[in-house]
């Protein structure tokens, strides 16, 4: 999937300090996450329902 005009953002509790940081970017019927100190590494796109799952789940962690 080509993602070079996905619109990437960062979790507003994430500073510019290079932490350990997600990004993630909608694209259509996906959503992409990268690491944010490695923007050009590998990519990991999972269903939007897959997302909203795992999002719960780090939640209650």
């Amino acid at each position: 999937m080509d993602l070079s005009t996905a619109t990437w953002r960062k979790a507003t509790r994430s500073d510019d300090d290079g932490g350990n940081c997600v990004e993630v970017a909608s694209v259509p019927g996906t959503v992409a996450l990268r690491d944010s100190k490695n923007p050009d590494g590998g990519h990991i796109l999972v269903t939007r329902e897959d997302f909203r799952h795992l999002a719960e789940t780090l939640k209650h962690l």
